[in-house]
């Protein structure tokens, strides 16, 4: 126990020392000369004009969340991938027995060569494999697709959701304004 501790602290000053150490050779180093313009902000190389303190419209985040989780998503096909790859040549009932070894020590992550005659992946178990890891891979596409519906209904995906609102009420509204331009032609006024 106390040399995983020591482990611990010891990964921790390497750590430490790795971050503050070009922080303060840097302040140390470099020159200080403060002008204006060096201290003045800049972003995409437009002065700043107003407060920085704008509130940006939430259908940004929105977005940008929406891209990050299924673009994320996504990574996870290529592991994917490489099993079921892997595991439909395994399959093939006519591939040799010296490429079948080559094949199970690549699909188990083996060091080439441990694998012994044995221990093979005979084509029977592959294709069980590759059938596995193709419902697999079908229920995982399935949770994304509900999650992309409910995002879809939701509306997430609109851009203009407010334009769709007032659209929505642009179409209801022909049958309440007969009433309220009656309303308005019957009462005398003032």
């Amino acid at each position: 126990m106390t040399d995983l501790t020591l482990h611990f602290l010891l990964f921790i000053i390497a750590g430490s020392l790795l971050v503050a150490a070009p922080m303060l050779i840097g302040r140390l180093v470099r020159p200080t000369l403060p002008t204006p313009e060096k201290d003045a902000v800049y972003e995409c190389g437009e002065p700043t004009i107003g407060s920085s303190y704008v509130q940006f419209d939430i259908r940004f985040y929105v977005v940008a969340l929406l891209f990050i989780i299924f673009d994320v998503e996504v990574v996870f096909f290529f592991p994917w991938a490489t099993v079921f790859g892997g595991a439909t040549q395994l399959a093939d009932p006519a591939l040799s027995d010296a490429a079948r070894m080559n094949l199970t020590d690549k699909l188990l992550n083996l060091q080439p060569g441990t694998t012994t005659a044995e221990t093979v992946i005979v084509a029977k178990d592959a294709l069980r494999i590759a059938w596995t890891g193709l419902a697999d891979i079908l229920v995982f596409f399935g949770v994304l697709l509900v999650g992309f519906a409910y995002v879809w209904k939701r509306g997430d995906l609109d851009w203009v959701r407010a334009m769709m609102e007032q659209a929505k009420i642009a179409k209801a509204r022909p049958m309440i304004r007969p009433v309220v331009e009656q309303t308005h032609e019957t009462t005398p006024a003032s």
